[in-house]
C-alpha cells in the first residue's frame, strides 16, 4: 500500500504547538516507519526538522502557522498532490480529510470538545472544526478514535456508523519510565523546583479545569497540616482564555506557592513527572489524556478527574474525583498525603497500567485500519 498522511500540524518547536496532536503525529509516523509489510508511507509536513525512518517526507513552506492558508492547502493543493503521488489511501492525522478527492480516506479524531464544550473554544476554531470534522468523518472509509469516549461522541454527535470506527489508543514513549532517585533530585535542584510539589502538565485553557485545581489546592492548604510545604506547579504553554487561571492564583493569595514554568520540552518531561510528589489532572474533558499515562509510566502517583477518557486510561491506578467537585479533589489530596501505602500502591498499579499503551501497538492497529479501509 502507498499511504499518504497529512501531518501539517506536526511541529517540533519547543512550544505548546509541539504537544498534543503534534506528539501523536510524530510518534505514530516514527512507529509506522518501523512496521513490517513493505508499505510505503509519505507524510506531508511543514516542519523543517522532523525525520522518521522509512517515511518519505513532502515538506511544504511554513504556512501551517496561518490556519486559513493551511485549510486552503488541505482542501485544494493536497488533493492534487495525492493524485500525482498515486496514493492508495490518505490518512488525516488530526480530525480532517481533503474533501475534494476520490482516494479512500482514514481520519483520526482526537476529541469533540468543540461540540461537547463549545463555550471553551474561540468561535472561529469551533466553526471550522465542527464543519470540516463532520464532513470528514462522513466521507472517511474508516475513522480512528483515540478513546472509547471519542468513539461514542462520534456516534452521538455526528451520527457516524459505529461499524466504521476503530479505537486506537495513543502510546507512551519508551523514555517515560522510573528514574534514579539521585538523578531526579539533581534535576529538581537544577530546574529550581520546590522540594515537594504537585504537578499539572498540559495546555493552560478552560477545559483543563485549572481554576478548580487552584481552589482545591488552596482549600487543602487551609485545612490540612500535611499540605504545608507542598507547592503546585502548573506546567504548559498558554492556550486560550487563560487569564482567569492567573487571576485565580492572585485571588487566592497563592503567588508564592503556585508556579508557571511554561512549556516543557518533550525530552525533559520524564524528569518533571519523576520529580513530582504526585501528578494531578483535573480536566473536564479529554480525548485521551496522555499525561496521565506518562506520569504513571514514570512511577508518579496520579490524581485525576472522572472524565470518561481519563477513566479509560487510569483504570484503578489513580485516585479519581468528580471533575466538578472541589471537595472531592481535596479529599483525594488528603488521602494521598496521609496514607503512604495508598501512594505506593498507586505507583505499582500505574506502572502496570501504563504498559498497555505503546506506539508499536498503535502503529500495528493503524495499519490494520488501512487494510480494512481498502477492502
Amino acid at each position: 500500500m502507498r499511504i499518504a498522511l497529512n501531518a501539517q500540524l506536526l511541529n517540533t518547536e519547543e512550544s505548546y504547538r509541539g504537544a498534543g496532536v503534534s506528539n501523536y503525529s510524530q510518534n505514530l509516523l516514527a512507529a509506522l516507519g518501523k512496521e513490517p509489510g513493505g508499505h510505503r508511507f509519505t507524510a506531508f509536513v511543514s516542519d523543517p526538522y522532523f525525520h522518521a525512518e522509512n517515511v518519505t517526507l513532502r515538506r511544504s513552506q511554513g504556512f501551517v502557522a496561518n490556519p486559513l492558508a493551511r485549510i486552503a492547502w488541505e482542501q485544494t493543493a493536497l488533493p492534487l498532490a495525492l493524485k500525482q503521488l498515486d496514493a492508495d489511501l490518505i490518512h488525516g492525522l488530526v480530525n480532517v480529510l481533503p474533501l475534494a478527492t476520490s482516494i479512500p480516506g482514514v481520519v483520526t479524531v482526537h476529541d469533540l470538545s468543540f461540540v461537547r464544550m463549545p463555550e471553551k473554544l474561540p468561535p472561529a476554531k469551533r466553526f471550522y472544526l465542527t464543519r470540516l470534522c463532520g464532513a470528514s468523518v462522513a466521507k472517511a472509509r474508516r475513522v480512528i478514535a483515540v478513546s472509547r469516549q471519542t468513539a461514542d461522541d462520534l456516534v452521538g454527535c455526528f451520527g457516524v456508523d459505529a461499524q466504521k470506527i476503530e479505537v486506537v489508543y495513543n502510546g507512551v514513549a519508551e523514555n517515560f519510565h522510573p528514574g534514579d532517585a539521585a538523578e531526579t533530585e539533581k534535576f529538581r535542584l537544577s530546574a529550581g523546583l520546590p522540594e515537594c510539589f504537585l504537578l499539572y502538565l498540559g495546555t493552560l485553557e478552560p477545559r483543563k479545569n485549572l481554576t478548580r485545581l487552584i481552589d482545591g489546592f488552596a482549600r487543602w492548604r487551609e485545612s490540612d497540616p500535611a499540605a504545608q510545604g507542598v507547592d503546585l506547579v502548573l506546567a504548559g504553554g498558554k492556550g486560550w482564555y487563560y487569564d482567569e487561571i492567573f487571576q485565580r492564583v492572585q485571588e487566592r493569595g497563592l503567588e508564592g506557592s503556585v508556579h508557571f514554568p511554561g512549556f516543557i520540552p518533550g525530552p525533559q518531561l520524564p524528569h518533571w513527572y519523576r520529580a513530582a510528589a504526585a501528578f494531578v489532572y483535573p480536566s473536564l474533558f479529554e480525548g485521551f489524556g496522555l499525561p496521565v499515562a506518562e506520569a504513571m509510566a514514570c512511577g508518579t502517583p496520579v490524581i485525576c478527574s472522572d472524565a470518561a477518557s481519563l477513566l479509560e486510561v487510569a483504570g484503578d491506578a489513580a485516585l479519581i474525583f468528580p471533575s466538578e467537585d472541589t471537595d472531592g479533589l481535596v479529599d483525594a489530596l488528603r488521602t494521598l498525603f496521609a496514607q503512604p501505602a495508598v501512594a505506593a500502591d498507586l505507583v505499582q498499579r500505574g506502572l502496570t497500567r501504563s504498559r498497555r499503551f505503546t506506539w508499536e501497538q498503535a502503529a500495528q492497529q493503524t495499519v490494520a485500519v488501512y487494510t480494512a479501509a481498502l477492502l
